[in-house]
């Protein structure tokens, strides 16, 4: 379906043809439809869906018509990370190109100056307010955040915002706003406290669910079986001959982020690190020298695993196997994107192999095992027990690998 084929204001559409926007991606011609009949709604669906233009546009739309109250906020967005926030915003400047539509973005920082500048937003009314649960809350505890007259509550990525333990800022939140409203929740994954969530919040919402998409099949997929103590060896193996143009090493915590990120200074090689420790100022600058190549390896947590579009990323290092296979296939969408080829490694240690086990079930393939270089010694076989399991003592599977031998010192691996 075209975006002309939806029943949107000129204005709208104008931005859109500004923008490019002609066809509309899956989740965009069922949500869109659903939010301007101002129905409630729960979508299933991933960062690189289009979900961001899938909320915004119907909202925008609603809002051209002039039928909402003006110096209020009409609209609250929330945001997990202060990333997407911006980004949203972005967004949001575009689609309302051709409109009186105003917003602020907030979210946290050390700076007393950005503060001060969210606080006018939120106080003179912004038409549309995108938002981290906790800076928001801060606000809305002061006493001068008006929500009585807003229209339309959003909860992007809603899992993410639950796994960062925002649960509770979330219903806080809530209570600031109108029962009658519109309520629109987006989020990759529906565990029991999201279902709860929509139960308490959204009234007989609609719901669609978009199939977890596979990752690109040009990304070149593989793994390492390996002690936990092998790792930052392994890293410093793969970029003793050849230091990528430019990629990305995951890692779980942000004292892995840290420590990986010290000994690859130590390697002397251009690195910088990501994670929530870091004030705005310096997560900004870090990924502008990212994005512009005075740094080519960023270490991060999964801040930056969804909804970060840098389309020159060539290589995905998972230091840690993600917790489930959407965060995987998260990860690794940072790489080959804009028709690059990319790689993307994963380092498995014992403890992780279930994990992993269960990420290749999901993408119904085989990953190719490396064998861990010879001068690091030995490395564990691949014997992933099954993950889920209730009742009696399960036996124990063996499960052959092409790469994660007991001893692999005269395994050759492949070229892909």
């Amino acid at each position: 379906m075209k975006f002309s084929e939806l029943k949107l204001e000129e204005s709208v559409v104008e931005a859109l043809d500004a923008m490019r926007f002609d066809d509309c991606t899956p989740v965009q011609e069922q949500a869109i439809p659903i939010i301007l009949e101002g129905k409630d709604l729960i979508a299933v669906a991933q960062t690189g869906t289009g979900k961001t233009a899938a909320f915004l546009v119907p909202i925008l739309n609603k809002l051209s018509t002039g039928n909402y109250p003006e110096d209020a906020i009409n609209c609250v967005i929330m945001s997990p990370t202060r990333e997407l926030a911006q980004q949203i915003d972005q967004q949001m400047e575009g689609f309302s190109y051709f409109m009186p539509t105003s917003s602020v973005a907030v979210y946290g920082g050390n700076d007393g100056i950005l503060f001060e500048q969210q606080k006018k937003g939120l106080v003179l009314g912004a038409d549309v307010v995108i938002a981290t649960p906790g800076r928001l809350l801060a606000h809305l505890n002061l006493g001068y955040v008006d929500f009585s007259k807003v229209s339309f509550f959003v909860l992007d990525e809603a899992d993410r915002m639950l796994d960062m333990g925002f649960f509770d800022d979330i219903m806080q939140i809530v209570k600031y706003l109108p029962e009658e409203r519109q309520t629109i929740m987006f989020s990759a994954t529906m565990p029991a406290k999201i279902q709860q969530m929509a139960k308490t919040i959204l009234r007989n919402p609609e719901e669609i669910k978009l199939a977890v998409s596979k990752p690109a099949e040009k990304i070149i997929q593989a793994a390492y079986i390996c002690y936990e103590s092998q790792k930052l060896g392994i890293i410093q193996s793969l970029f003793a001959d050849q230091v990528p143009e430019k990629g990305i090493i995951f890692a779980s915590s942000k004292i892995k982020v840290k420590e990986v990120t010290k000994a690859l200074k130590r390697m002397k090689l251009n690195v910088g690190e990501m994670h929530s420790d870091l004030e705005q100022s310096q997560r900004e600058a870090i990924m502008y020298e990212f994005k512009s190549g005075k740094i080519n390896i960023l270490v991060a947590t999964d801040i930056v695993s969804r909804g970060i579009d840098i389309d020159d990323i060539r290589s995905v290092i998972n230091y840690d196997v993600p917790h489930d296979s959407e965060d995987y296939v998260h990860r690794i969408g940072r790489t080959a994107r804009a028709n690059n080829d990319g790689v993307a490694i994963t380092f498995v240690s014992e403890k992780e192999q279930s994990n992993f086990k269960s990420i290749e079930d999901f993408l119904g393939k085989t990953i190719y095992k490396i064998p861990v270089p010879a001068e690091l010694g030995e490395s564990p076989e691949y014997a992933p027990r099954a993950t889920r399991y209730t009742g009696g003592r399960k036996p124990r599977k063996n499960y052959k690998s092409n790469g994660g031998n007991k001893k692999n010192t005269q395994a050759t691996s492949k070229k892909k």
